[in-house]
């Protein structure tokens, strides 16, 4: 369908921020649960605090109420593993504050190793408590929780713990470079390459996007969308689209190519470990076509489901899906959800259509690569992965498989 695009009114490790860290609260249940109470059978040692499957109660522990009265930018940190849960079984990571109804940091049936949340600024300078519990029907399966930890960010906070990236404060704003366009780029000279004009700046090396537009439009009906992910960080390609996802395959050879030419402006300055493949409509198909190619990170489908409902058998990492509640191809996103394995965030946006998908996604868009390409793992939770984040008002949201 042609567009004419108008202005419209967890594998959850975070890496440690960059500024010092206080360490609020800790618990390593070596002296028995300690601040924490339980419910339903938990035992405690040297492995840590164990909860175990019951027929008759589900087990839970539950942290007593934590002070942050002048703490900031918090982080939970904590080693869980999930032991012989079956389908239909999970365990559950939740956080209250003062006293409210928990939020979900993390759920799931299978998990092993440490992990790490940044929570949204709304906890700070509160209380908190926080919550592990087990649904699970057999004393042989169990959830065994070790080294709980709660730091907040010492000193200046106002912006976010970095990843790769220059941090920013505001993701629906310009971010820190200015931006140049070639647009007569490409294995074939017909694409767009938009990216920042002082590439490489303080060691940067840049994340790779591949755009691909609706049917019947062209890389200038996105523009200001490309200069924006231009100036966040990112060195975005984009060509007239197909269904066929060879041309965005064909893109990232032509990238990886420019990146080891001295003569091109690109030149030991691309992150070829950190690509997206994205699109609106029929460029969402197409992505979907390429979605296999190993080199990807993450991928990107706005107003695009598959027509047979099997585009998602080709993901391979995690997949944003953005609709719009007046939009045609919404029904076909939705099926494509429900058949979608890997991890994947989906919003059916307010007052969007087929038309204005984009733009009125763009900024979860921007959020999304900063987390996915460019390291900034608190965006899980704030942005996304949680009962208050930051793009959950803005429509009807669901996530699966984190």
């Amino acid at each position: 369908m042609a567009i004419g695009l108008m202005t419209a009114g967890a594998a959850g490790a975070l890496t440690a921020p960059a500024s010092a860290a206080t360490t609020v609260y800790s618990e390593d249940f070596s002296d028995g649960l300690g601040s924490f109470t339980a419910t339903g059978p938990v035992t405690t040692g040297g492995y840590g605090a164990r909860l175990s499957g019951s027929p008759l109660s589900d087990a839970s522990i539950t942290s007593a109420s934590i002070d942050l009265t002048g703490h900031s930018g918090v982080t939970v940190s904590y080693h869980r593993t999930a032991t012989g849960l079956d389908l239909g079984e999970s365990f559950t990571v939740a956080y209250s504050v003062d006293g409210g109804s928990y939020v979900t940091l993390e759920s799931g049936r299978t998990a092993s190793g440490s992990t790490s949340f940044r929570l949204p600024a709304s906890v700070d300078g509160r209380s908190l408590r926080l919550r592990f519990s087990l649904d699970a029907n057999s004393p042989l399966e169990s959830l065994t929780v070790d080294d709980v930890l709660v730091t907040a960010e010492e000193g200046d906070d106002q912006n976010p713990p970095g990843g790769s990236l220059p941090p920013v404060s505001d993701v629906t704003k310009p971010g820190p470079y200015s931006v140049t366009i070639d647009r007569f780029a490409g294995p074939r000279r017909n694409g767009w390459l938009v990216y920042p004009a002082d590439l490489g700046r303080d060691g940067v090396d840049h994340p790779i996007f591949v755009w691909g537009p609706g049917a019947g439009s062209t890389p200038s009906d996105y523009e200001d969308m490309l200069r924006q992910w231009a100036s966040h960080g990112f060195v975005v390609y984009s060509e007239v689209s197909s269904s066929d996802g060879g041309y965005m395959v064909n893109a990232l050879n032509w990238l990886q190519t420019q990146n080891s030419l001295p003569t091109s402006p690109l030149y030991q300055k691309l992150d070829l470990s950190e690509v997206a493949f994205g699109g609106h409509s029929r460029g969402s198909l197409g992505t979907f076509d390429a979605a296999d190619d190993p080199r990807l990170s993450t991928t990107v489908h706005v107003a695009g489901g598959s027509f047979d409902g099997r585009g998602p058998d080709n993901l391979r990492k995690p997949a944003l899906y953005i609709g719009g509640d007046g939009d045609f191809a919404t029904s076909n996103m939705e099926r494509d959800y429900r058949n979608t394995r890997v991890p994947v965030w989906f919003t059916i946006l307010d007052d969007t259509d087929h038309i204005y998908a984009t733009r009125n996604g763009q900024h979860i868009i921007t959020a999304w690569l900063r987390w996915h390409l460019g390291d900034e793992e608190f965006r899980r939770t704030t942005d996304f992965l949680s009962g208050d984040c930051t793009f959950c008002r803005l429509g009807r949201v669901q996530h699966k498989n984190w």
